[in-house]
């Protein structure tokens, strides 16, 4: 048995942390106060939407994560995905529709009463699921704690699995950041049962939905490695597009903006590597939630490697 130093408490070192403490082995995770991306994140499981624009080696390896997290975490909710689009872009849907799979044509309104009126025809993506991601990361370390799992910020005492996110670029000066905006809407008015996602030509953006009418709204990807607020022009958008999903969204109250710097290597593809006697786990992107599972399993497959050939 080895004794593992997880650095980096977001959601690609706490998969990892998990993986290791249920395989027997003997881990602690070294955290700081800097905020995970991970803690800004939609939580959405949506392998066969994000074939839009990733590689399809996002859309095999994610199909693995729905499984994974309804193992480990409560709520898990396996509703689907609902892809919609104004009238005047329905081009955008055509398109959606042609570069994904595993969806069906379908009438909104049969799916989400409340958008009656609104949308003609949409996508439903039924093999996808979404989960709140803080209440994720928090299940998962309260977990860990009681498996014995010590988190500090102290001195690492075994051999180093690096999970900073962009806070490694000290040793992968190669990562880069790309900043996500989002914001937390409270609308006890109105109430949808999974993920809608509104296509643009040019902004467009999510809608998840979380308990107590709160909903995560987000969509921005910015090469920039800017920390800031988010800004005014973002924040217009966004608005903008959930007033464009439900009239009643006007009246949402903005409980919460966030931003996050997402880790990310030149393909937009996660990466284990090990380097120097440090493993590590990176290039999130901007699917944290639907690759950490996948991601995490093949680190625990190169530990395996390593220690064979030690021995």
């Amino acid at each position: 048995m080895s004794r593992w130093s997880v650095i980096g408490s977001g959601v690609a070192g706490l998969c990892v942390a998990t993986l290791l403490a249920e395989q027997g082995e003997t881990v602690e995770v070294i955290v700081s106060d800097q905020t995970p991306a991970s803690h800004w994140a939609g939580g959405m499981l949506a392998p066969f939407c994000e074939g839009e624009s990733a590689p399809e080696q996002v859309v095999e390896l994610g199909q693995r994560a729905a499984e994974w997290w309804s193992q480990r975490v409560d709520d898990v909710a396996h509703q689907g995905t609902l892809v919609v689009a104004s009238p005047r872009d329905a081009a955008e849907l055509t398109r959606f529709a042609r570069m994904t799979r595993q969806h069906q044509w379908a009438d909104p309104a049969q799916l989400e009463p409340e958008l009656a009126g609104r949308f003609a025809r949409g996508l439903f993506f039924p093999d996808e699921a979404h989960l709140n991601p803080r209440d994720a990361l928090r299940q998962l370390r309260a977990s860990l704690e009681a498996r014995g799992v010590a988190f500090h910020a102290g001195k690492p005492a075994g051999t180093l699995i690096d999970c900073r996110g962009i806070h490694a670029v000290d040793r992968q000066p190669e990562l880069r950041a790309v900043r996500g905006e989002m914001l937390i809407l409270q609308c006890k008015e109105l109430h949808f049962s999974r993920p809608i996602r509104l296509l643009h030509p040019r902004f467009p953006c999510y809608l998840v939905p979380r308990a107590d009418g709160h909903f995560m709204l987000g969509a921005t990807m910015v090469e920039s490695d800017d920390a800031s607020p988010i800004s005014a022009r973002a924040m217009m958008e966004l608005l903008g597009a959930a007033w464009a999903i439900h009239p009643a969204l006007a009246e949402a109250r903005i409980v919460e903006s966030g931003t996050g710097r997402r880790p990310a290597y030149r393909h937009n593809v996660p990466e284990v590597r090990y380097r120097d006697g440090v493993f590590s786990l990176n290039g999130m992107y901007r699917h944290g939630f639907l690759l950490a599972p996948a991601m995490a399993q093949q680190l625990m497959q190169l530990l395996s490697q390593e220690s064979n050939h030690a021995n």
